[in-house]
C-alpha cells in the first residue's frame, strides 16, 4: 500500500468536511449517489431541465432546483456556469457529477476548484492528462503500456488529412469522441466510401453530447474482449485496483451486460491488467474512482484504450463482488479520508478479493431490439420490478405513469444479480428478468434474457463482436403479451364508445347461464372419435351405412349459431359446455364446429384466432368427430385458391382436430371438390364427405330433377369420398320430396347418405323423420336454444319423437335439456345479432335465402341503410336468382345473388331496365367474378346477355379458376408474411392470411392493440362493465386477473377519456381516443409518396443540412434526427432538387413525418 497512515490531528486537519453535495446529473445515477449521500449525513441537492421535471432524482434530493429554460432538455446539464453559479447561491460544499454529461469535463473540475468546492473525482490535472483519449495514450506510452496508434482531428480538419492518416494506419479503423463516452461519437470505418459521412456524424454527436467535436481515430481490432479494471485512490498517494470487469457484451459500442470478474481470462492476463491500470493511474498521481479500458486480443495480448475518470454504470458488479461501496467511498475520498480510514476500511490490496462471487449487470431500456434498437416512448402503464436474495436494482424514475420521452438515455433500471459462479447469477438474473412487468413501452428484456443464457456467454467467451455473431438466436425471443393492458385498453374503448357492431347499450340484467355438470373424475367414454383412430374412415363408412340406429350432427357450434346469429357466437360460450356434452352424449355422432363463415368472422368481428378454437374445442372434445364445411376450391374464402394452398389447409386442419370434412361446392361443380377430397383421403386419417347441395323441388322442378341428383351423386361417389351428404342449405326440401330423395340416393351409392336442413318453413323435423323412414344415415340437428327459424330442427325434440322408434338412438334427454337450456341463456347476450325473423315461414319456397346468409343479409342492409326495404330485399334475390339463371344458392355463391340483390335494390335497377342502365354501372365484384367463373361453372353455364353485359370487355375463364392458379412457392411466401407479421403465431396464422389477407392485416393490427380476447367474458366483450363492476377474467391456465371500473372521465382537448381501473386490486389507468369527441389534433404531415421524406423514428430534429431549391445528389445528408441521444442523418435516395422544407430545426417528430418534399 503506497503512502503513511496520519497522525490524527494532520487527519482532522486534512479533512473537509462536506454539507451539502449537488449532484449535476440525472436519473439513476444521481439517486445512486444521493443515496450515498444521506447515510453518510449530508444534504443533497438535485438539478433538473424542464422536460425532466417528473424524473424522481428531482423529489429523492433534499431540494432541487430547475436550471436552463423550456426546450432545452439535455443542454442545462451541460451549462457549467448555471450549475457553478446555482451551487454558490446555495451554499453547496462539493458537486458530484456522476457519469455522462460533465464528468469528463475537465474545465468543470477546474471552476469547481476556483470557487472553493469540493468537486467529487479526480484532480483537474489527472482529468487533463487521461480524460482525453489521445493525452491518455501518451501516458500510457511513457508508462510502457501497450496501445493502439491513432489519429486525433476535429471538424475543421481537411478531410484529405484524414483520409491520408487512415491509409497509414490502414482499415477497419475506428472514430471515437476524445471527450467524452456511452458510445456516442463512436463509428467503424471500414471503407473510404463512408469516411465523410461517418466524420460529419461523430463529430457532431460529440459536440452535442460533451460541448467538444474533437474525433480521434485508431486501428480497429476485430472482436477482442473490453475488459476494464476499476481504480480507486486517496488523496494521500494510496491507489489500488478493485480488480476488473467484462464488459464485451456491446451494441452500437454501447455496453449492454457486464460480468466481474472477467472468468475466461489466464490469472496472468490479469495480473498484467492490474499492472498496467496502477501504472498508467500512479503515472498522474490519480485519485477517486477511475477506470482503465483495454482490448484483449484472441492471444490475450492486451492494448491500453482510454481511462474513464469517473464513476462508471457498471461499478455495480464490481461492488457486489468486492463488497467496497464505491460511490461512497468516492464522497468520503473527496473530503481527504484515506483509503485505510473507518468509512472505507481497506487496509492494502490483499483486502480486495472476488470472495468468490461472480456479478453480472443488465441495463433494460426502452428499446425494440427486433427493430434495430429502435427507441420506444410512451407511458408506463404499469411497473412491478423484482427482488430476492442476491439481487439488486439501481433506478431511476421508472413507475407507473412515467412518460418516456425522446430526449434522454432509455435506460430504466439496471439489474445486477450476484452468485457463487457465473452460471448461478446468470440463473437469478433471468429469473429477476422474467419477474419485470413493464407496460405500455416496449423494451429489451426477452433480447437480455437471451443474451445470459447463451453458452457462449456463459462460459465468459463473449467478445465485442458477440451480438452481432450471435444474432439469430439473440433476437428470437418471444414478445411479452402484455395481456392485462390489452385486454384493459379493449374494455375502456368499449366503455366509452360501445362495441363497434353494437354501440352503446344499457347492460341488461340476463339470466346466469347454467353449465351442466358433468363426472369428470373418470375417462371420457368412447365414443365416434375413437372408432375412426382405431379403424379408420372406411371402416367407419361402412359401419355407419349398416348401422340401424340413426346417427346425429350438432351443428349448434357452427351452422346453428351462423344461421341465427350472424355467426358471432364466441368460443368461451363454446367451451363452457364442450366437455360436458362430450361426457354424457358421447353416441352423437359428430359436431359441426368449424368452417363455413365461422372462419371469417372469428377474425373479422369477433377478435379471435379460429384455429385456436378448433385446437380448444379438440382439447375438451377427444372422443367425438370434429365436422367442418369446406367449400371446396373456396377452401373457408370467398374465392378460387391454388390447389397446394387446398391441400396444406385441409393437412393442417386435420392435425388441429377436424375429423370429417364436408366438402361442397357452391355450384355443386364437381372437379372444383376433387383436390379437397383427394387431399382428405391421401393426406389425413379424416372423412371425406362429398356434398351435393339442394335447392328447388325434386318433385316439381325442371331443372334440378331427381335425375340430376342421382347422377351427381354417383360422380362424387366416384371420387373416393367416404360419405354424401345432402346440404339442404335453404330447408327447401319437403318431407315427401326428401322421402323420394333419399330412397332413391341410397339405391344407386353404396355410401352412408347423410342430411342437412334448415328449418326455415318450420315443417322439417317432418322432412327428417320421412328422411329417416327412408332410409337415411344421419341428420344434422342443433341443440333446442339454438334451433329452429333458419337454424336446424330442434335436436330434443326430434330425439323425443324418436322414441319407440324401430331407428332410435337412445340419448339422456334431461342431459340434453340442460344443454339446450345453457345455450336458450346464453343467446340472450347476442341479441342485437338476431335475424328479425319470428317464426318459420313459407317465403323461403320463393326466395330460396340459405338460412346461414339470413341473419348475414340484414346487417349489410343496414350498413347500406337498406334495412328499411328488407322485404324489397328479399324480392330483390329473387329477381336476382332468375336473371343468374336459378343457380344453386351457398356461400359463396349465396352472396353472390345477395351482392346483385343489394346492387339493383340501391341503383333501382329491375329485370326490364338492367340492360340498358347497367351500361354505364360497375358491377361488384362478388358478380363480376362470377361471370367470369372464378368461383366455377353453373349448372346449365351462364346467362349470356347478362355475363357480357357485366364483364364488358372482359374475357372469361375457359377452365376452372382453381387450375388456372400457379401453385404457392411457400418457402419464400411463408418468409414474407413472417416478416409483415414480426409477432404471428406460426404456419396456420399464414394459412388464415392466405384465405382472408385484408380480414387477417385487420385481425392483426387489433390483436396487437387489444391482444388475445377470446378469454374475455362475452358481456363484457360487448357491452363492457359498469361502473363498480369486478370481474374475473381467466387469461391463461391457472392464470387469472381480478378487473374492477372505477370510472371514466370526459374527453379533455385532445378527444382523450382516462378510465381508471383496479387490476389485481392496483390502480390502472388507460387512455382511450372518445370517437363522440369533435376535436382538431394539429398532426405533422405524414409521408404520402415517393417525393416526400419522412423522419425515421420519433426525436427532433436537430439539423437541417439542405436548402429549398437546391439541387441534391444520392446520398447527400438532408437532415439529422436526434432521440435518446442518438443522432440518425437521414440521406437522400435520388438526385433531385427540393421542393420545400416542412419542419424546421427543433421541432419535435414523429415517425414518418413529412420533413422534406423533393421537386416533382
Amino acid at each position: 500500500m503506497n503512502g503513511v497512515l496520519m497522525n490524527s490531528k494532520a487527519k482532522k486537519e486534512r479533512i473537509k468536511k462536506i454539507t451539502r453535495l449537488l449532484v449535476a446529473n440525472r436519473g439513476e445515477i444521481a439517486i445512486r449517489v444521493m443515496r450515498a449521500a444521506d447515510e453518510l449525513g449530508i444534504k443533497t441537492i438535485a438539478v433538473y431541465s424542464h422536460e425532466d421535471r417528473y424524473s424522481l432524482h428531482r423529489f429523492k434530493s433534499d431540494e432541487a432546483y430547475q436550471i436552463g429554460g423550456e426546450g432545452e432538455a439535455v443542454k442545462p446539464y451541460l451549462n457549467i456556469e448555471e450549475i457553478i453559479q446555482l451551487a454558490k447561491k446555495k451554499n453547496v460544499d462539493a458537486i458530484h457529477p456522476g457519469y455522462g454529461f460533465l464528468s469528463e469535463n475537465v474545465e468543470m473540475a477546474s471552476r469547481c476548484r476556483e470557487e472553493n468546492i469540493i468537486w467529487v473525482g479526480p484532480s483537474p490535472e489527472a482529468m487533463k492528462a487521461l480524460g482525453d483519449k489521445v493525452a491518455g495514450k501518451k501516458i500510457a506510452r511513457e508508462a510502457q503500456v501497450p496501445v493502439i496508434e491513432d489519429f486525433q482531428f476535429n471538424a475543421s480538419t481537411s478531410i484529405d488529412l484524414i483520409l491520408g492518416e487512415i491509409k497509414k494506419i490502414s482499415l477497419p479503423v475506428i472514430i471515437k469522441a476524445s471527450a467524452g463516452g456511452g458510445g456516442r461519437g463512436m463509428r467503424v470505418i471500414r471503407n473510404e466510401q463512408d469516411v465523410r459521412k461517418s466524420i460529419d456524424e461523430a463529430t457532431r454527436e460529440a459536440k452535442n453530447a460533451f460541448g467538444d467535436d474533437t474525433i480521434f481515430i485508431e486501428k480497429y481490432i476485430d472482436s477482442p474482449k473490453h475488459v476494464e479494471v476499476q481504480l480507486l485512490g486517496d488523496l494521500h498517494g494510496n491507489l489500488i485496483h478493485l480488480l476488473e470487469r467484462d464488459c464485451s457484451v456491446q451494441r452500437r459500442f454501447q455496453k449492454v451486460v457486464e460480468v466481474a470478474p472477467a472468468i475466461s481470462l489466464k490469472q496472468e492476463t490479469k495480473n498484467k491488467l492490474y499492472d498496467y491500470a496502477l501504472k498508467i493511474g500512479r503515472a498522474v498521481n490519480y485519485s477517486n474512482a477511475g477506470t482503465v479500458e483495454f482490448l484483449i486480443d484472441q492471444h490475450e495480448r492486451i492494448y491500453f484504450i482510454e481511462v474513464n475518470p469517473r464513476i462508471q454504470v457498471e461499478h455495480t458488479i464490481t461492488e457486489e463482488i468486492t463488497g467496497i461501496d464505491i460511490v461512497r467511498s468516492q464522497v468520503l475520498i473527496a473530503q481527504g479520508f484515506k483509503l485505510s480510514d473507518d468509512g472505507i476500511r481497506i487496509f492494502s490490496q490483499d483486502d480486495v478479493n472476488s470472495q468468490g462471487r461472480c456479478a453480472i449487470q443488465c441495463r433494460i431500456t426502452t428499446e425494440d431490439p427486433q427493430d434495430n434498437f429502435k427507441p420506444d416512448f410512451g407511458t408506463i402503464l404499469a411497473y412491478r420490478n423484482a427482488g430476492g436474495y442476491g439481487l439488486r436494482l439501481d433506478e431511476g424514475s421508472s413507475y407507473t405513469g412515467m412518460k418516456i420521452s425522446p430526449y434522454f438515455d432509455s435506460l430504466l433500471v439496471k439489474v445486477t444479480a450476484r452468485g457463487r459462479s457465473l452460471k448461478t447469477a446468470a440463473q437469478r438474473l433471468e429469473r429477476a428478468l422474467r419477474e419485470f412487468r413493464i407496460r405500455g413501452v416496449k423494451t429489451n428484456i426477452g433480447f437480455l434474457i437471451n443474451v445470459i443464457r447463451d453458452p457462449v456467454f456463459l462460459k465468459g467467451e463473449a467478445t465485442v463482436s458477440f451480438i452481432e455473431a450471435r444474432s439469430e438466436k439473440l433476437f428470437q425471443f418471444r414478445i411479452t403479451g402484455d395481456r392485462s393492458t390489452k385486454m384493459l385498453s379493449y374494455l375502456g374503448d368499449v366503455i366509452v364508445n360501445g362495441h363497434p357492431e353494437i354501440g352503446k347499450r344499457t347492460i341488461s340484467d340476463w339470466r346466469k347461464p347454467v353449465i351442466p355438470i358433468a363426472n369428470t373424475s373418470q375417462p371420457f367414454p368412447k365414443g365416434s372419435k375413437n372408432y375412426l383412430d382405431e379403424h379408420g374412415p372406411k371402416k367407419l363408412s361402412e359401419q355407419l351405412r349398416q348401422q340401424k340406429q340413426i346417427a346425429y350432427t350438432d351443428t349448434t357450434m357452427r351452422d346453428a349459431h351462423q344461421s341465427l346469429l350472424a355467426t358471432r357466437v364466441r368460443t368461451i360460450d363454446m367451451l363452457a359446455v364442450a366437455e360436458s356434452f362430450a361426457r354424457q352424449h358421447p353416441e352423437v355422432f359428430s359436431m359441426e364446429v368449424w368452417g363455413g363463415a365461422t372462419f371469417d368472422v372469428a377474425m373479422r368481428f369477433l377478435q379471435e384466432c379460429p384455429w385456436n378454437r378448433l385446437k380448444e374445442i379438440r382439447r375438451r372434445v377427444p372422443n367425438i368427430l370434429l365436422q367442418m364445411l369446406f367449400r371446396g376450391a373456396n377452401a373457408v374464402g370467398y374465392s378460387n385458391y391454388p390447389k397446394n394452398l387446398v391441400e396444406k389447409f385441409v393437412e393442417k386442419s386435420a392435425k388441429a382436430g377436424i375429423d370429417i370434412f364436408r366438402i361442397f361446392d357452391s355450384l355443386n361443380w364437381v372437379e372444383s371438390m376433387k383436390p379437397a377430397i383427394k387431399a382428405v383421403i391421401e393426406r389425413t386419417n379424416s372423412i371425406a364427405e362429398a356434398t351435393l347441395c339442394y335447392t328447388g323441388d325434386v318433385l316439381t322442378s325442371k331443372k334440378y330433377t331427381l335425375q340430376y341428383y342421382l347422377d351427381l351423386a354417383r360422380e362424387l361417389e366416384d371420387t373416393g369420398a367416404h360419405t354424401i351428404a345432402v346440404k339442404d342449405m335453404a330447408g327447401l326440401l319437403k318431407p315427401r320430396a326428401a322421402e323420394v330423395l333419399i330412397c332413391q340416393l341410397r339405391k344407386v351409392v353404396a355410401l352412408p347418405v347423410r342430411l342437412h336442413t334448415h328449418d326455415t318453413s318450420s315443417i322439417q323435423a317432418a322432412t327428417y323423420l320421412k328422411a329417416i323412414d327412408a332410409g337415411v344415415d344421419s341428420i344434422d340437428v342443433a341443440l333446442g336454444g339454438l334451433s329452429g327459424l333458419t337454424s336446424q330442427p330442434n335436436f330434443n325434440s326430434i330425439v323425443a319423437m324418436m322414441q319407440g322408434h324401430e331407428r332410435e338412438q337412445p340419448i339422456n334427454l334431461e342431459t340434453l335439456n340442460e344443454h339446450s337450456n345453457y345455450w336458450e341463456d346464453v343467446r340472450e347476450y347476442y341479441a342485437p345479432f338476431e335475424s328479425g325473423l319470428k317464426s318459420g315461414t313459407a317465403e323461403v319456397y320463393d326466395h330460396e335465402i340459405p338460412g346461414g346468409q339470413y341473419s348475414n343479409l340484414r346487417p349489410q342492409a343496414k350498413s347500406l341503410g337498406l334495412l328499411g326495404r328488407f322485404e324489397e330485399l328479399k324480392k330483390y334475390y329473387i329477381i336476382a336468382n332468375r336473371l343468374f339463371g336459378d343457380i344453386i344458392k351457398v356461400t359463396p355463391s349465396s352472396k353472390v345473388i345477395g351482392d346483385m340483390a343489394l346492387f339493383m335494390l340501391s341503383n333501382g335497377l329491375t329485370e326490364e331496365n338492367i340492360y340498358e342502365l347497367g351500361k354505364n354501372l360497375s358491377f361488384p365484384s362478388s358478380v363480376k367474378g362470377f361471370f367470369k367463373g372464378e368461383i366455377g361453372q353453373p349448372y346449365g353455364g351462364f346467362p349470356q346477355k347478362l355475363q357480357e353485359l357485366i364483364l364488358k370487355s372482359e374475357t372469361p375463364l375457359s377452365k376452372g379458376y382453381h387450375e388456372v392458379l400457379q401453385p404457392i412457392d411457400f418457402e419464400d411466401d411463408i418468409k414474407r408474411f413472417k416478416t409483415e407479421f414480426k409477432n404471428n403465431q406460426g404456419e396456420l396464422e399464414y394459412l388464415s392470411y392466405k384465405m382472408y389477407p385484408q380480414v387477417y392485416k385487420e385481425f392483426y393490427e387489433r390483436r396487437e392493440l387489444f391482444g388475445d380476447l377470446w378469454m374475455v367474458q362475452t358481456p363484457i366483450f360487448f357491452y363492457g362493465l359498469e361502473s363498480n363492476q369486478e370481474v374475473t377474467i381467466e387469461i391463461g391456465e391457472g392464470k387469472q386477473i381480478v378487473v374492477k371500473y372505477l370510472f371514466h372521465t370526459k374527453p379533455d382537448d385532445l378527444g382523450m377519456s382516462t378510465v381508471s381501473f383496479e387490476l389485481n386490486g392496483q390502480s390502472r389507468r388507460v387512455k382511450v381516443r372518445a370517437k363522440e369527441a369533435k376535436v382538431v389534433v394539429k398532426q405533422n404531415k405524414k409521408v404520402s409518396g415517393m417525393l416526400e421524406v419522412g423522419s425515421p423514428l420519433q426525436g427532433r430534429i436537430s439539423k437541417v443540412m439542405v436548402k429549398a431549391s437546391e439541387k441534391i445528389h444520392k446520398g447527400q445528408p438532408l437532415f439529422v434526427i436526434e432521440a435518446m441521444k442518438m443522432e440518425s442523418i437521414v440521406e437522400s435516395t435520388r438526385e433531385c432538387v427540393i421542393d420545400k422544407i416542412l419542419l424546421s430545426e427543433g421541432t419535435a417528430v414523429e415517425q414518418s413525418d413529412a420533413v422534406i418534399t423533393f421537386a416533382s
